[in-house]
């Protein structure tokens, strides 16, 4: 335990001199994020274990999370929260940009509700962070099987109903930090229809503090807007491009107009 705290410590040692310095190599800062996230779940695994794929395992290291990314000089805002409903269960579809989303599911945990992500199989090798994710209820999919990655989100599809979970998705399906959203795929919204659940939109503003191609990162704030949910009462297999194309609609006018916000609030905190 001692040992762990002195990596602890020594984590928030790291960050408060990137935060200081806004010329930190781009490499420097996304090692610390992963360094940190690593450390964090680490320290709380033993924990977690007494309660295993309980989505709030994940309340302590969210926490714990916010702290480095503000120790780095990463700050984040969550607006809408009059917009989340605990009474029933929702698919929750989130622009994905880069690793520093795991700092826009940090802010988000505390609130949306009894939430699970869908990610990759390949994060559950992420020495200690994957067998963090996976207890505190991260779906694994294996995208190069179609029949496990159905069956598995089935699965979730019920627990929606069944439990009021939040299933949280990126509908992009990759990276991207352009200023237009990539053209949605279908997964996110087969399961909405499936479990005749609500689909709730959530953006997140460009992260103008960093520049995966350039290599720039800098200190930053981002805005996080829980929108409405939409309802899918009126859509079905026929007609779900229509869905599709109403969710990103409303999701690409928010991501523009916050983007324009985050843009100047980062330039303001970086001046």
């Amino acid at each position: 335990m001692a040992c762990t705290c002195e990596v602890i410590g020594l984590a928030c040692v790291v960050a408060l001199i990137l935060s200081i310095s806004a010329k930190a190599p781009y490499q420097m800062r996304m090692i610390f994020i992963f360094f940190g996230a690593g450390a964090i779940v680490l320290l709380c695994v033993p924990f977690m274990i007494l309660r295993p794929r309980d989505y709030r395992n994940a309340l302590v290291p969210s926490w714990c999370f916010r702290q480095l990314c503000r120790l780095m000089g990463i700050t984040m805002e969550v607006r809408g929260l009059e917009n989340v409903r605990k009474d029933h269960g929702a698919v929750v579809i989130m622009n994905h940009q880069s690793a520093v989303d795991l700092c826009v599911l940090a802010y988000l945990w505390p609130v949306i509700g009894r939430a699970t992500v869908v990610s990759k199989k390949e994060i559950l090798y992420i020495p200690f962070f994957g067998i963090g994710a996976w207890l505190w209820g991260t779906l694994y999919i294996n995208r190069s099987r179609k029949s496990d990655s159905i069956n598995s989100l089935q699965k979730e599809a019920k627990a929606i109903r069944e439990r009021n979970c939040k299933l949280l998705l990126f509908p992009e399906g990759t990276r991207n930090n352009k200023d237009t959203l990539l053209p949605f795929k279908k997964g996110s919204f087969h399961i909405a229809l499936q479990g005749k659940s609500p689909i709730q939109p959530v953006v997140i503003s460009k992260y103008s503090f960093m520049d995966d191609e350039k290599k720039t990162f800098r200190p930053g704030h981002a805005l996080i807007h829980i929108l409405p949910e939409v309802s899918t009462e009126k859509y079905g297999k026929d007609n779900i491009e229509e869905l599709i194309g109403e969710c990103q609609t409303i999701m690409q006018t928010e991501y523009s107009k916050l983007s324009k916000e985050g843009q100047a609030l980062s330039a303001k905190k970086q001046a």
